[in-house]
């Protein structure tokens, strides 16, 4: 399989800036050339202007004419040029031509007296510059005199070639030492990233540690590292909670699941059908206790996820959660001969809410209550609206007042839980909820001194 040709952050940035640089050195060599074509223009242009004045004195006016008489040697030395050749014309207006070495082009528009008018032209396939010059005809003659010179433009691109060839080395020296300066910057500033790169690298999974130094990290770099840090804490959330299920699950599944290897091995010891028939109810109590302890670590990891982030709240009937609550429970209380009740309105107790985690918490109170209170006692479910309030209170023995505020920490089992059966996670689990709800929650002692009550004080 052909590799891939990954993207490398350097060469690109020396690929977006060295185009430019070409293209700047590119535009610079045209620019060169163009200005020393103008500098070469400017200063042969001045040569025929001299050399068209120098024609222009020697019109004489003769006889009411105009006449141009040039000795030989004159019009070799106007003529003489090493490199170029050189064309000129004297005419009038009313003469027509007076002297000329060739006919040269017409100016491509009407003269302005006294101001010379430049232009390209091409004469025998070659290209030349021309400046044509018109004036007034000396001695008062009612004539105009135009004089034209034209030379090719041998000297002119001599010039420039000799302009370019020492502008284009200083244009080459420039571009290095421009690429030079551009490779130290992008090489220096990338090491910071290199660093970065490096230390993740290297970086220990296991350890899942934010990224230090941030602060004097670039400003650019430093959002990819706030991100990655705020990926690694919420790693670490994620890893610190799965340990701590499978430690909780493991603290809590492991007494039941001995307790039912035992109730098992015991019904396939017993053949006698009385015992039999005692050991497959003992397997079946062991059965409802590992589901209950499972159903509870499950509802508190997701206790707990939710807690990590923004509870999605909802309208909630507080009224028809309790009222579902007891219907729910009434089978349990049914089999222990409880009188499971409610108090409260039938409906209209609105409050902002997570609907499933609101009846996990009745649920938590009610299933605690039920197993803790003895057969043939009472449990009531009190909603109370102003303010919003919310009470379980049961006739069993009571949770002595030294013990409160312990059976509310995790896994805390009281002096009478191997009595009821529970696993100290019903009322860790409630409150947690009523926390996230804002709520507080209270335990207190039942209105006649027995059983117990616990208050779920919601926020107003």
């Amino acid at each position: 399989m052909a590799s891939v040709d990954r993207p490398s952050l350097r060469r690109q940035l020396l690929l977006h800036l060295s185009i430019p640089l070409l293209l700047v050195l590119a535009l610079g060599a045209v620019g060169g050339m163009a200005i020393a074509r103008q500098a070469g223009n400017v200063v042969h242009d001045r040569w025929l202007l001299d050399s068209a004045m120098t024609l222009a004195a020697q019109v004489k006016a003769r006889d009411g004419h105009v006449a141009l008489a040039l000795p030989q040697a004159a019009i070799e030395v106007l003529e003489w040029d090493r490199l170029d050749r050189i064309y000129w014309q004297a005419s009038s207006t009313r003469q027509g031509t007076l002297l000329r070495n060739t006919p040269l082009p017409a100016p491509p528009r009407a003269l302005v007296p006294n101001q010379p008018l430049y232009y390209d032209a091409t004469m025998g396939g070659n290209a030349v510059r021309v400046v044509a010059l018109e004036q007034a005809a000396p001695g008062g003659i009612d004539d105009t005199v135009r004089i034209q010179v034209a030379e090719t433009m041998q000297k002119r691109e001599h010039m420039a070639g000799k302009l370019l060839a020492q502008w284009a080395p200083l244009q080459i020296a420039v571009l290095l030492l421009a690429g030079a300066f551009i490779w130290l910057a992008v090489t220096r500033n990338l090491r910071k990233v290199d660093s970065i790169a490096a230390s993740l690298g290297t970086y220990d999974a296991d350890s899942l540690v934010p990224i230090a130094d941030t602060d004097r990290m670039p400003v650019e770099i430093e959002p990819l590292t706030t991100a990655i840090n705020r990926l690694i804490l919420k790693l670490s959330e994620e890893q610190a909670l799965q340990k701590r299920f499978i430690s909780n699950a493991a603290h809590q599944l492991r007494t039941p699941l001995a307790t039912l290897q035992v109730q098992t091995q015991r019904v396939l010891r017993e053949h006698d059908p009385v015992k039999h028939n005692d050991a497959l109810g003992d397997v079946d109590r062991a059965v409802g206790r590992l589901h209950h302890v499972t159903q509870q670590l499950l509802t508190l990891m997701r206790s707990e996820r939710e807690g990590e982030k923004h509870l999605r709240q909802v309208p909630v009937d507080l009224a028809a959660l309790a009222r579902h609550a007891v219907e729910r429970w009434a089978d349990s209380a049914l089999a222990k001969d409880i009188d499971l009740g409610y108090e409260g309105p039938d409906q209209g107790a609105m409050l902002a809410g997570e609907p499933h985690l609101l009846g996990e918490l009745l649920g938590n109170l009610i299933d605690n209550a039920i197993r803790y209170t003895p057969v043939g006692g009472t449990v009531t479910l009190t909603l109370d609206q102003h303010p919003s309030r919310l009470t379980v209170e049961d006739d069993g023995p009571g949770i002595p007042a030294h013990e409160r505020a312990l059976v509310l920490e995790r896994f805390y089992r009281g002096s009478n839980s191997d009595v009821a059966g529970g696993c100290g996670l019903g009322l860790p689990i409630a409150r947690e909820i009523a926390a996230r709800h804002g709520a507080r929650l209270r335990i207190e002692a039942g209105s006649l001194g027995q059983g117990t009550r616990v208050v779920v004080e919601m926020a107003s």
